[in-house]
């Protein structure tokens, strides 16, 4: 069994009920248990600002997928839940919703599908924030720094505001 963590973002229509409905999903596939999941944050976007807040959240996960096979049930998931990519759309443009692994195992994977760590998570709150409430202590395996000491050498952190509690009904 493998732990893993994925970010989850919304910001089209129902952006609570697409992570929720995210969280769902992910624990209804074989091979993936949803252990604990974040508080729900509203964030401000990164890159492309012409667009809605996000809602985010982090879900702490045990599986049995391949890091691959897991970023596959991510796509197959936001595909169903309506993400379109198109090349034409803005890069972080609006999404019904956005699943990131961010953290498998303490592997680190650089393949031209995907990269674990997350690339740029050390430099997002919308990430590190919802990180810290789950494993403040949980280690980067490519920058050796806990969550918490990358969350306080953020250099311009985009906001980050408490939405909703844990323990939310999923």
């Amino acid at each position: 069994m493998a732990l893993a963590y994925i970010g989850v973002g919304s910001n089209i229509g129902d952006r609570v009920g697409y992570v929720q409905q995210a969280h769902c999903l992910l624990n209804d596939t074989d091979g993936i248990q949803v252990l604990e999941s974040s508080s729900l944050y509203e964030t401000e976007p990164v890159g492309y600002k012409e667009q809605e807040w996000f809602i985010n959240a982090v879900l702490k996960t045990e599986t049995t997928l391949s890091a691959e096979e897991l970023l596959n049930q991510c796509f197959r998931i936001e595909n169903q839940l309506g993400r379109v990519r198109h090349p034409e759309l803005p890069k972080n443009g609006p999404r019904t919703l956005d699943l990131d692994v961010l953290f498998y195992d303490n592997q680190v994977i650089n393949t031209e599908i995907m990269e674990i760590p997350h690339p740029r998570m050390h430099l997002r709150a919308y990430a590190l924030v919802p990180l810290l409430e789950l494993d403040e202590d949980l280690l980067h395996p490519v920058f050796n720094k806990t969550i918490s000491e990358l969350h306080e050498h953020l250099d311009e952190p985009e906001e980050v505001y408490l939405y909703g509690t844990r323990g939310i009904d999923f």
